[in-house]
């Protein structure tokens, strides 16, 4: 057994051919950029590619495949072989909208062993959507139908962002996973995705959730986003069934920890005024205004949604539930740019070895004391910060 690193939302922007797939995600984040940049940036060995439904992505996996930069794995994923040397897993993914009967839309995430089950998959949303060609679309199909799909194809069936306001199922829709699967489809689920704004002490105020192991994924809508969460696995090999069991709790394999986002960075933390900006915390009996301006065009932030629903108001984590290990970015440290980036990752293999691993002299020799100390601060947890929410990303303060 050993440990691997995995990120299991990223985003295609264009395939190799520069056809639109994600309409939000860089013109650089392609198929074999992604697979290329998880292990020799990044620092990933498992990256899922939530857009693999997409004939245009299905054509660019079948040419890396009959050009030998790709493999299939006996165990089920994708191997890429970077030209740097080593290589990534690439687990091929879906991510769909589904409507539940009330109307409500949210995303969910399918794992697809192979080629033939994802080209399946394809063939078979394509029915029930108006353009399979593009990423994230939404599907005639209620939650439980899209995941007993993915289970006829020995696939794996992931809610997205549960607890985000805009299309997670919990946080937008209805406050228990078994209003959307029915009480008896709960087994269906295989994993839970947290979303930026929560982390693994608010969701385990939800008892319904202490069954299912959870996702601290990217949701990477462009290169650099990469890994800015990810979950740490122990498995025999970095393939599909590996990681399905491993999400099972099956024969030692587990995820041993998550890595993400202190939940104070996430978009949608704090109750925000999509009129003014304005951020705060909203009690759940109180009315649904802004205190700034008056508006009631306000969206409920993950921590105020959570207080309003939880089975309790403190956490109750089950014996199989790792640490979660709060992260920031590189990104979000000020003084960080790309280009200084870029000498981290050369000095040290990848982002998250600079900002997990790296000692503070040599990381103050690469940048100077000053980022060096914010780096060993962030590792820490002993930033700073001002909470996000109303779609607006938290921030470090250098504030005293």
């Amino acid at each position: 057994m050993r440990s691997y690193r995995v990120d299991l939302h990223v985003h295609i922007g264009r395939n190799s051919r520069g056809e639109q797939v994600k309409v939000t995600g860089a013109r650089d984040l392609t198929l074999e950029n992604i697979a290329r940049r998880a292990r020799t940036s990044a620092g990933l060995e498992i990256v899922g590619i939530i857009d693999c439904a997409s004939p245009r992505v299905i054509r660019d996996i079948l040419e890396l495949l009959d050009s030998g930069h790709m493999t299939e794995l006996e165990g089920g994923g994708l191997w890429y072989s970077s030209p740097e040397g080593g290589g990534s897993t690439v687990i091929a993914g879906v991510e769909l909208e589904a409507e539940l009967p009330g109307g409500c839309t949210a995303h969910y995430l399918c794992y697809l062993p192979t080629v033939a089950a994802v080209r399946e998959f394809s063939r078979e949303v394509a029915k029930h959507m108006t353009n399979v060609h593009l990423s994230t679309q939404r599907v005639h199909l209620s939650p439980r139908d899209l995941a007993s799909l993915a289970h006829s194809l020995h696939g794996l069936f992931v809610p997205a962002h549960v607890f985000t306001p805009h299309k997670g199922v919990i946080g937008g829709c209805v406050p228990r996973l078994a209003q959307a699967m029915g009480s008896d489809g709960l087994d269906l689920v295989d994993g839970v995705e947290l979303g930026l704004s929560a982390d693994t002490y608010m969701a385990d105020t939800i008892a319904e959730l202490s069954r299912y192991t959870f996702l601290s994924n990217s949701d990477a809508h462009s290169l650099p986003r990469l890994g800015r969460e990810f979950n740490v696995i122990t498995a025999e090999a970095p393939s599909f069934n590996e990681l399905a069991m491993a999400l099972r709790r099956q024969e030692g394999r587990r995820v041993t920890a998550n890595y993400g986002l202190d939940p104070k960075l996430g978009k949608y933390h704090l109750t925000g005024c999509d009129s003014c900006g304005a951020r705060f915390s909203l009690p759940p009996d109180a009315a649904r205004v802004c205190p700034a301006c008056s508006s009631t065009r306000i969206v409920v932030g993950v921590a105020d949604r959570l207080a309003a629903i939880a089975d309790s108001p403190t956490p109750h984590s089950p014996p199989h539930r790792p640490k979660y290990h709060y992260q920031v970015p590189l990104q979000f440290i000020p003084g960080l740019g790309p280009a200084r980036i870029a000498v981290l990752v050369k000095a040290f293999g990848s982002e998250l070895s600079a900002l997990h691993d790296a000692p503070e002299p040599e990381l103050a020799a690469v940048v100077g004391e000053r980022i060096a100390g914010l780096i060993m601060q962030a590792r820490s947890g002993m930033l700073q910060l001002d909470a996000g929410g109303g779609g607006q990303y938290g921030r470090v303060s250098l504030e005293d």
